[in-house]
Formats: C-alpha cells, sequence, structure tokens
C-alpha cells in the first residue's frame, strides 16, 4: 500500500484585488453614513433600510479584503491548512446579522404604514441623497468589474454591491413618488423591497457558508462523475472508492480516495494521472490519495466487492 499526498499548497488567492476592495469599502462606509445622516434628517425608512444594505455590503467587502490578506498568512503548528476558513466564519455571522437588520426594518416599515398620516418625509433630502448613494454605488460597481474574474471572493462583492444598486434604485424611485405625487406610503413599501434584497442575499451567504462549514461537495462537482473520471484515466486504477470531496473556502477544493490500482499498475503513475485530472479538470489543487494494490484495507471506509472490476 502507498499514502502520498499530492498539494502544492495552492490556498493562495489574486492579491491584486486587494487595494480595489480596500477602496470599494472606504467609499461604501462614507456612503453608508451619508444615507443614515440622511435618512434620520428626511425621516425616510428607504434611506435607512438602503444605509443597512450597504452597512452589510459593507461587511461582504470588508471580509473579501481580509479573505485576501489572511490567504497571505502562511500556515502554522496549530492551522496546518492556514487561515482561509476565517472567510467562511466571518461569512455566516454576517448572514445572521442580515437576518437581524432586516426583521427591524419590517417591523419599522408595517409600523409606519399603520400610522401612515403621522409621517412626514423631507422628500428633497431624501431624493439628494438616494441619488448620490446611486452614483456610489454604480463608481464602486465599475471598480470591481472586470477584475479577479475567478476571485470567488471579489466576484461575491460584486453581487453584494449590485444588489445594493438596485436598492438605491428602489430609493430613488421612492423619493420621486413622495416629492411629485405625495405618496407617503411609497417610502416604507419600498423599504420592504429593498428588505427583501437584503434577505435574499442572507440567505445565499448563509447557506453556502453552512454548506462549506459541513463540508459538502462544493457546488458543480458530482462525487460519482469525479469517481467515474479517476477510474477511466488510464491502465493503472482499476477503481477508486471512500471518495470524499469538499471546500476549506471559496476556491480552496480538496479531495482524499482510496484508489486500487490493477496487476502491475504503477503507483507513481497513478499518483500523478489522479493529480493532473483534479486539478485540470475539477479544480482540485489538494489531494490524499492512498493506493492500494489489493483488497481494499479499510472495509469500513465504505468500499465494497460490488465497487470493483
Amino acid at each position: 500500500m502507498a499514502h502520498d499526498h499530492v498539494h502544492p499548497h495552492a490556498h493562495e488567492r489574486p492579491s491584486g484585488s486587494r487595494g480595489v476592495l480596500a477602496f470599494a469599502f472606504a467609499l461604501t462606509c462614507a456612503m453608508l453614513i451619508v444615507e443614515a445622516i440622511g435618512g434620520w434628517w428626511s425621516g425616510s425608512l428607504a434611506l435607512l433600510a438602503d444605509a443597512a444594505h450597504m452597512l452589510v455590503d459593507a461587511g461582504a467587502l470588508a471580509l473579501a479584503w481580509a479573505a485576501a490578506v489572511f490567504a497571505l498568512r502562511p500556515a502554522d503548528a496549530r492551522r496546518s491548512f492556514g487561515y482561509a476558513r476565517m472567510e467562511v466564519l466571518a461569512g455566516f455571522v454576517n448572514a445572521l446579522v442580515q437576518v437581524l437588520l432586516v426583521a427591524g426594518i419590517v417591523y419599522e416599515a408595517i409600523r409606519r404604514l399603520l400610522a401612515i398620516e403621522s409621517i412626514h418625509i423631507e422628500s428633497g433630502v431624501m431624493l439628494v441623497v438616494a441619488v448620490i448613494g446611486l452614483l456610489v454605488n454604480a463608481v464602486v460597481l465599475r471598480s470591481l468589474h472586470g477584475h479577479d474574474h475567478d476571485n470567488l471572493n471579489t466576484a461575491g462583492a460584486r453581487l453584494h454591491v449590485f444588489g445594493d444598486l438596485l436598492g438605491s434604485v428602489a430609493t430613488v424611485l421612492a423619493a420621486l413618488l413622495v416629492r411629485y405625487l405625495g405618496w407617503e406610503w411609497a417610502d416604507p413599501v419600498l423599504s420592504l423591497l429593498v428588505s427583501l434584497l437584503i434577505l435574499r442575499g442572507a440567505f445565499m451567504l448563509l447557506r453556502r457558508s453552512t454548506h462549506i462549514l459541513l463540508e459538502g461537495v462544493p457546488e458543480g462537482l458530482a462525487p460519482d462523475e469525479v469517481r467515474a473520471a479517476l477510474a477511466g484515466i488510464g491502465p493503472d486504477i482499476a477503481e477508486v472508492h471512500h471518495l470524499h470531496v469538499w471546500q476549506l473556502a471559496s476556491g480552496s477544493r480538496m479531495a482524499t480516495l482510496h484508489a486500487r490500482l490493477r496487476d502491475g499498475g504503477d503507483a507513481q503513475q497513478a499518483l500523478i494521472a489522479i493529480q493532473r485530472l483534479l486539478r485540470e479538470r475539477f479544480s482540485i489543487s489538494h489531494v490524499t490519495v492512498q493506493i492500494e494494490s489489493s483488497d481494499c484495507l479499510d472495509p469500513e471506509s465504505g468500499c465494497r466487492d460490488s465497487e470493483r472490476d
């Protein structure tokens, strides 16, 4: 039996995005403060909801930046895989915070709808701040566009900012309806729409982070497909069993497996072929392989006689 690790330790992520993420974070933080003050001054719940949405986006941008920085830290004796999973833990907490924000916005929106006659909104202030927020979100989205398309952190940040851009459009629309049609109810109603954007993002982030923390199979991968591809890569490998595929963090796919060789099979060549296939076809760069030349040595692992050729 041979037991080998095939992993070039390619956990590092592109670092070129750190500067643009820091810029986007700073601009988003500045704008959320402006929107929070503008919402308090004008009495607009839509502005406050959009500020809450931008707070969530600021957290996502900070998360993406921190992940890019932490990815540069080397592994140590206590954390042999490094610090990449900090991204997932922070994302999980971020999602829970988003749910609390939505609950607060929905409560206040319903309270205002039930007492709509007592609400007064400074529509001029609301409109100016909303338009500025829309422009800032467009600038932030533009700064992230076309940058590190393969970096899932940056892609996730772009998704957050795009959702915030839609929220700003809704806030501008609410301001126009209040100013020119006198529809005070448009402010809490469109606040509810913004809260739905936040909740959708929270659900997606919570589902994804929980799946990674539970070491689920990465999205887009099917273990049976990986197993079939490995079994057919060359004459040295008879079959593959005890296959596990998971993610350490976004973009860090890992796998362990047992590979049974045919009679006379070359273990070194089998390892090279497994490494190449998993890296090039399935983007799995960290692989632990147990080579078996005869019967399965770990029957409790799930390999069965019926799985063999």
